[in-house]
């Protein structure tokens, strides 16, 4: 499940901008908000996405699951920690 973030081999489809803002409008606040996040501050754990959003860890856990869904980020495996799972967008 996932590739690790940096890694030359990944061939996960990119969202053009404006794909990536037509699916994004469709979602509630919660996961517009892990989405800037993640835009802002690049790969982060969820643990790291809940941190800088405030939102409680259940609901960015929801916004995730919804965004991944929609394609809008992908879940990775972290270069530094092997067991975490880092979360980053697919827009190119």
């Amino acid at each position: 499940m996932g590739t690790r973030v940096g890694d030359p081999n990944d061939t996960s489809p990119r969202l053009s901008e404006a794909e990536y803002r037509d699916r994004l409008r469709e979602l509630p606040p919660s996961a517009k908000l892990v989405a800037r996040v993640l835009r802002a501050e690049g790969p982060l754990p969820q643990g790291d996405i809940a941190a800088e959003s405030l939102l409680p860890e259940r609901t960015v856990r929801y916004a995730l699951n919804r965004l991944e869904a929609d394609n809008l980020i992908e879940r990775q495996y972290s270069l530094s920690d092997a067991r975490k799972q880092v979360y980053t967008v697919t827009v190119r």
